[in-house]
């Protein structure tokens, strides 16, 4: 990276100003997440939020992806989902419908065809999860005898579902001007912000567990510091912990296999062109989170459908069937779940996780890289890899070059999404009880690939606003 060429290149009014307006945009995303549903006392359906994310580990994804929008019961509760949804729904006709694929290879056209239909499909879906939404957690207040004399009429499910809709294509069209300004992808920005945006809560609570020296105090070095001395071992533990598996997130991401492709020497009439080489780098990992994101969503449906089950018909042996294996073992849960320590089911879930991080890895992997494709395009402009034959061969060769990427990918994948349940296990273990702090594989792989991209795009940007002035200096 570039860094001093970066920050040279805010002297640029239009790159100022492209950058201002994706902060401006942030900042108006901010703001839509304290506006709540209009759906009664808003502090009532905080409650049944509350008690909600305690015992669905989708709700607390969610809550994450949304910038803590579920929490705060606002406007924006169902987020970008919605879109990604849709996005994935169309991405996978594209790779199953001929016409779909056919449209998609059509150029710009046909790329603005799809993006288009992927945007009406985000409302039908948007207006479906925030029905469903509604109904969990007004159930929930109800079955939770959480005090409310409140009872929706027609009108107030119209005017709710409307304006969380409202929120969630909002999201997709700021998404979509972040993406216009050329520097990085609009959606990941704004997931990225919503991880982002739940430190400050997390380091406020952290520094009040820190310098409260009830307990006693820390000596260090014969000095007396005026802070706990269990939970400043702790984050001191953490940190050492994050900046590793930050550094392996970097390299994981940055990890890729250079294929070198050369081209003919073609002649044409008096000038001949072709006869150089080129390279086709494969990513280490080139589904990205994404397996991570739908092992996440798959696993957690079912325990969300198994809680409004249960909120609707309490002591229904299916709900709660669904509510205990679909579970996420975690600190919120450990002690009604495992009151007498780690048993067999303990490792169900980790181990269903791992299993479907690998398997998407391997799927998603297969429907972003077709290596067919590739190497009849290849084929077409002449170009070939170096002891392998055009076409049919050179697709074989990259089929087993990814393969063989995808093993080692997957396997890194599962390990980083096992992260928060290797860390419970070992307080689990060490202390008898699961720590409510252990590191989030999946928001900690997000936040680093996405800032990767963005640095990228900035970077690029950056080189292209000074080009004139390295010209000058040379």
């Amino acid at each position: 990276m570039h860094f001093k060429t970066i920050f040279k290149s805010l002297k640029n009014k239009d790159m100022l100003k492209r950058v201002l307006i994706i902060l401006g945009i942030i900042v108006a995303y901010r703001l839509l997440a304290q506006i709540p549903v209009p759906m009664g006392d808003a502090s009532t359906f905080k409650e049944a939020v509350s008690n909600l994310m305690e015992k669905s580990d989708f709700s607390n994804f969610l809550n994450l992806i949304s910038g803590g929008g579920l929490a705060s019961f606002s406007i924006i509760l169902v987020g970008l989902s919605p879109y990604i949804t849709g996005s994935i729904v169309i991405q996978l006709l594209t790779k199953a419908v001929p016409r779909l694929e056919e449209l998609s290879n059509d150029g710009e056209t046909g790329r603005r065809k799809i993006n288009q239909w992927t945007r009406m499909l985000t409302v039908p879906l948007a207006v479906v999860q925030s029905i469903a939404y509604i109904f969990i957690l007004y159930q929930s207040t109800v079955s939770a005898n959480i005090a409310t004399d409140f009872v929706p009429t027609f009108r107030d499910w119209a005017l709710s579902v409307t304006a969380m809709t409202a929120g969630s294509v909002i999201l997709m069209w700021l998404g979509e001007l972040i993406t216009e300004q050329g520097i990085g992808n609009g959606i990941s920005t704004m997931i990225f912000a919503s991880i982002i945006s739940q430190l400050p809560m997390t380091m406020a609570s952290l520094g009040a567990a820190l310098f409260d020296t009830s307990n006693g105090t820390l000596n260090l070095f014969g000095l007396d510091i005026p802070v706990d001395p269990t939970t400043f071992w702790i984050i001191f533990g953490f940190t050492i912990a994050m900046i590793v598996v930050i550094y392996i997130l970097v390299k994981l991401n940055e990890a890729q296999r250079i294929i070198t492709v050369n081209y003919a020497k073609r002649v044409h009439g008096n000038s001949s062109y072709g006869g150089i080489k080129s390279i086709l780098p494969i990513k280490l990992i080139a589904a990205g989170v994404i397996p991570v994101i739908f092992a996440t969503a798959f696993l957690s449906l079912p325990a969300l459908v198994g809680q409004v089950i249960t909120t609707v018909n309490p002591g229904n042996e299916i709900g709660e069937t669904l509510v205990s294996v679909f579970s996420a073992p975690s600190a919120n849960n450990f002690a009604t779940m495992y009151p007498d320590g780690i048993t067999a089911k303990w490792f169900v879930y980790p181990a269903m996780y791992f299993v479907l991080v690998f398997a998407f890895t391997y799927f998603y992997t297969s429907i972003i890289f077709n290596t067919k494709e590739i190497a009849d395009n290849l084929q077409k402009q002449g170009g070939f890899i170096e002891g392998v034959r055009p076409g049919i061969a050179t697709a074989k060769y990259l089929s087993k070059v990814v393969n063989h990427l995808d093993l080692f990918g997957a396997l890194s994948l599962g390990l980083i999404a096992m992260l928060p349940f290797i860390t419970d296990y070992i307080f689990i273990v060490t202390t008898g009880a699961p720590i409510g702090l252990s590191i989030s594989g999946t928001g900690l792989l997000i936040v680093v690939t996405v800032a990767l991209e963005n640095l990228r795009s900035v970077d690029s940007r950056a080189l292209m606003i000074t080009y004139d002035d390295f010209s000058n200096e040379s």
